[in-house]
């Protein structure tokens, strides 16, 4: 009976343990059912997730990278560097006077200041703009024996076969006080108002370098830099009426109107104020970079007295110092081939170019020589130097 009762209990202990052990392996079992259905749900979330979400934007399109400007000290150096591009004009004959063509840049040296320059370029005078003034004498010294039509017909027909249609000129009259009747204009509408100019019926005083001054600051005003500026002079190149020379020249008239001798004193001042005249001309015609030419309608006669050779020997002073030509026609029959032979000449020149020290100071003198090693027996015809720009 007692042995009995000691099974029961040790069977009911051994249930209990099975039934124990049996749990735990359940809850083992339900632990990793869970554990390894996780995953799945998970992603079930995320697909949910994903599919629910907008599309995404487009994929924006890169911009050019814009091309960068250059720094502002390049910019200043191109500027200064074209603003010392000088032009000289050169005009080369032969021992006969004849223009010489076909030379080249090899053949050309071109000194400032003593020191050879490298030529950058020689430009073509057909493709150079040309403006011109053109300065009519209407004085009483240049209007007798009917040859003031003559005069005004050959500088017509010289503005009309020099220019062309790029090209512009101006005119001024030459009296009292420098006169512009006509501004710069084409071919056509100079040469006709050159045919209007009445001529002086009576004794006219003539401000000469005047009349000239105001032409070349004219060309500096109103032509633009790049332009090819020339004045040319139809006149004796006598003046009695010039702010330099008025006063003196005034009293030298009254004395010899009433018949007195003018002091030694006063014409040697006169004289002096005659000189400085034509270097103030020069400077003004040197500083507008223009070339001056002068044509003496007085021919031979103006080797007859002092101050027709005075006057003379000042426009041969401007011409040779701008690459120029003071020209005195033998006879009135010349005045049109003179003509002729500037605008030939015009349209002949070499038109050489180079790079200025970019240091020089403005308005400072700068002496130009040009020669042609080349060919030495050829005459060279340039302007003696020039001021520099600001």
């Amino acid at each position: 009976m007692q042995a009995s009762n000691t099974g029961s209990m040790m069977s009911g202990s051994m249930v209990k343990v099975i039934r124990g052990k049996l749990m735990r392996v359940a809850f083992l079992l339900g632990v990793l059912a869970l554990f390894l259905s996780a995953p799945l749900c998970v992603s079930s979330v995320s697909a949910q997730t994903i599919r629910d979400l907008p599309p995404p934007p487009p994929v924006p399109t890169p911009k050019p990278t814009p091309t960068p400007k250059p720094p502002a000290n390049e910019v200043l150096d191109v500027v200064r560097v074209t603003s010392n591009l000088v032009m000289v004009p050169v005009s080369v004959t032969d021992t006969s006077g004849q223009a010489v063509q076909g030379l080249q840049i090899g053949d050309f040296r071109l000194e400032e200041e003593g020191r050879q320059q490298e030529i950058a370029e020689m430009g073509d005078p057909e493709q150079v703009p040309l403006d011109i003034a053109l300065l009519f004498d209407v004085s009483s010294s240049v209007s007798q024996k009917g040859f003031f039509a003559f005069q005004q017909d050959s500088a017509a027909a010289f503005l009309k076969q020099v220019m062309k249609p790029a090209d512009k000129a101006s005119i001024f009259t030459i009296t009292a006080k420098p006169t512009l009747i006509q501004p710069l204009a084409s071919a056509e509408t100079a040469a006709a108002k050159m045919l209007t100019i009445p001529a002086a019926t009576t004794s006219v005083p003539t401000a000469f370098y005047d009349t000239v001054s105001a032409a070349a600051k004219y060309l500096t005003d109103n032509s633009p830099g790049r332009h090819r500026r020339v004045i040319v002079v139809l006149s004796d190149g006598d003046d009695n009426f010039s702010e330099h020379i008025k006063d003196l020249s005034v009293a030298e008239a009254r004395a010899n109107l009433n018949g007195e001798v003018t002091a030694a004193g006063t014409r040697a001042a006169l004289q002096d104020k005659h000189r400085r005249a034509i270097q103030e001309v020069q400077q003004v015609v040197q500083k507008a970079d223009a070339t001056f030419y002068s044509i003496n309608p007085g021919g031979p006669s103006v080797h007859l007295n002092q101050i027709s050779m005075r006057a003379q020997n000042g426009m041969q002073t401007i011409a040779d110092a701008t690459g120029g030509t003071a020209f005195v026609p033998d006879s009135d029959k010349d005045l049109e081939k003179v003509f002729r032979q500037v605008a030939a000449e015009l349209r002949g020149q070499y038109l050489l170019q180079y790079y200025a020290n970019a240091e020089t100071p403005a308005g400072q003198f700068r002496r130009i020589r040009v020669t042609v090693p080349t060919h030495p027996e050829q005459r060279v015809r340039a302007r003696q130097g020039y001021y520099p720009k600001k």
